[in-house]
């Protein structure tokens, strides 16, 4: 267990006990924590909900949950965001807890009642509910991709070596982030699917990089509409992912001109569109 004074890692240690020897043993697993993530508009600081994470880049989460969810219109909006600095907390229930502040001319916060609530790390927070909301909030078309569908299916190779307490753990997602040129430039993992692909897009959010028009992202996942409804309001040109796509996913795909490949392994996928 962690102490409940110190802020909490990615890797705990645990006793384990081998069902063909029952002699105990020691193995490593992957943190899940909550982390409540508040915004800052001028006076006024609320709660926007708890997510269960695997900490570490904590900033990069909330920055890309705000870019995704409709809470930024333009990487300007973010002022600033950072941990809870409250004295009174212990260093773990602090670095549980990030602020953003935001500009007062930020969008206002969509539907804010729904979101009053805690998001799994395993399903994420599904925000828009349909393509007509993301068009509602001016999202337009990503930029088409300027690779081959052969080269989008060796993108997942980018996973490989960059997913160091998966290595150790088994227990994590992880994201990648492809340039125009193909060359991996951020990766992040996370328990949750959809935190891993908040963290890519918080990161690039931060360094200037969005709209990511001729980027690719990798998921190791599944592919659900919020992961592809995440790499659109990012400007991706480009979503690949290791597993299974949904009939929502790829009705948002085509909707968008977002390139959506599916199953990808051993250099190998399929792109999928819908039939109408």
């Amino acid at each position: 267990m962690q102490n409940e004074d110190s802020a909490p890692s990615s890797i705990s240690k645990v006793r384990a006990i081998p069902s063909d020897t029952e002699v105990p043993t020691t193995d490593s697993v992957v943190v899940e924590e909550p982390l409540e993530i508040r915004i800052r508009k001028g006076s006024s600081e609320e709660q926007l909900g708890i997510t269960m994470r695997t900490p570490g880049a904590d900033l990069e989460l909330a920055a890309g949950f705000l870019w995704g969810e409709g809470f930024l219109s333009n990487p300007e909006d973010l002022i600033e965001v950072k941990v809870c600095a409250d004295r009174s907390l212990t260093p773990r229930q602090r670095a549980n807890v990030v602020i953003a502040t935001v500009d007062e001319s930020a969008p206002a916060q969509p539907r804010t009642m729904e979101r009053r609530f805690t998001m799994t790390s395993a399903c994420g927070v599904c925000g828009s509910t349909n393509i007509s909301d993301l068009r509602a909030r001016g999202t337009g078309n990503v930029t088409p991709t300027p690779h081959s569908l052969s080269t989008l299916a060796g993108f997942t190779e980018a996973l490989n070596g960059r997913q160091a307490i998966f290595t150790k753990t088994g227990g994590l997602h992880a994201a990648v982030l492809i340039d125009p040129e193909g060359s991996p430039v951020i990766a992040r993992e996370d328990v949750g699917r959809h935190n891993a692909v908040d963290k890519v897009i918080g990161s690039a959010l931060i360094q200037g990089l969005l709209p990511l028009s001729g980027y690719s992202i990798v998921v190791s996942g599944r592919v659900g509409y919020e992961i592809v409804q995440k790499a659109i309001c990012a400007g991706a040109s480009s979503l690949i992912g290791v597993s299974a796509p949904t009939s929502l996913a790829i009705e948002i795909a085509d909707e968008f001109g977002l390139t959506l490949l599916a199953f990808a392994r051993d250099g190998r996928a399929k792109q999928f569109t819908s039939l109408t």
